[in-house]
């Protein structure tokens, strides 16, 4: 049997493999285009068409029917001479900020649930995570009767102290720190969570090299727990605030339209549903609303900014 040997032809020259890497590429780009197609397509619809369209409507007036006739920034000037959405942007801000406290707290419970040796830390878990999962309509009408100044729980217990009842729910002054009190209790659960993850994620070599130089439990966790998860508690600030500046559905329920005193815990929120919903002026709402918007932007800078000073990222 002999070899045969094949000698390509000198005027053929040298046989060149078909240009096929373009072709898969293309497929392949196509492919992940196809891919992300029904997120970008609900991005789009769900999210950005709302936010221009508002922004449009901010510039009309439109009547409680139909119709809508630019105004140019006129609903703009209207806003910023209305003393109710002043009060409402004061109101909201001040909710905003009492909201920070509970990420203190946070802090703390999710120190003690990592705590080495400490029993039933799933069902700790599921208890402080329950109020999140909760309705807040239910939310709103459970603490509207704990808060109650005839026969709620909170003033019998007051009285029983010594102390004067106290009107919680319509008293100017204490109105909007019964309300902030509630949504740092509703927000808990979640912000305990994620500091869980935040904490597990510090490096055990440091807290066993801290504790061979003498550093305590409470020194440990300070030292090196806390700003290790800086991070986390920088997303759960930024989270708690953009939640506190939408805050509606406490205020609809505890408190409701028909309290004389409903302007002292007026928030955005709630003032964009009076005037936009009530009244049926889109217009305004829409002003309203993009006022909302660019105060979340605002804030949001504000926190980045500020957490180039506290935040160590690893």
């Amino acid at each position: 049997m002999t070899d045969t040997v094949v000698v390509a032809s000198p005027d053929r020259g040298e046989a060149k493999p078909p240009r096929r890497l373009g072709t898969a590429r293309n497929r392949e780009a196509l492919a992940g285009y196809l891919f992300i197609l029904p997120v970008f397509l609900g991005t789009a619809i769900f999210n950005f068409y709302p936010i221009f369209r508002s922004l449009y409507l901010s510039l009309t007036e439109t009547g409680v029917f139909a119709g809508e006739t630019f105004v140019g920034l006129q609903q703009y000037v209207r806003l910023f001479q209305d003393e109710q959405m002043l009060r409402s942007v004061f109101n909201t801000l001040i909710y905003a900020t009492i909201g920070l406290a509970g990420i203190p707290l946070a802090v703390i419970f999710a120190g003690l649930l990592t705590k080495k040796g400490l029993r039933f830390v799933g069902g700790y878990r599921v208890l402080y995570f329950l109020p999140v999962v909760t309705m807040p309509v239910a939310v709103g009408l459970v603490w509207g009767l704990l808060f109650n100044t005839d026969y709620g729980i909170i003033n019998q217990f007051l009285t029983a102290l010594g102390l004067s009842p106290v009107p919680w729910l319509t008293d100017p002054s204490t109105m909007m720190i019964a309300i902030a009190l509630v949504g740092i209790w509703a927000s808990l659960g979640q912000n305990i969570v994620l500091m869980l993850a935040g904490l597990q994620s510090v490096p055990g070599e440091q807290l066993e090299a801290a504790t061979l130089d003498g550093a305590g439990p409470v020194r440990r966790f300070l030292r090196i727990s806390v700003p290790m998860a800086s991070p986390t508690i920088f997303l759960v600030s930024i989270l708690t605030v953009i939640s506190s500046l939408q805050v509606f559905d406490l205020v609809f329920v505890m408190i409701g339209s028909t309290n004389p005193n409903i302007e002292a815990a007026q928030t955005i929120v709630y003032y964009f549903y009076k005037m936009g919903v009530e009244e049926h002026d889109r217009g305004y709402g829409a002003a309203i609303v993009s006022v909302l918007l660019v105060l979340t932007l605002l804030v949001t800078l504000i926190q980045f900014r500020l957490q180039r000073k506290w935040v160590h990222y690893e």
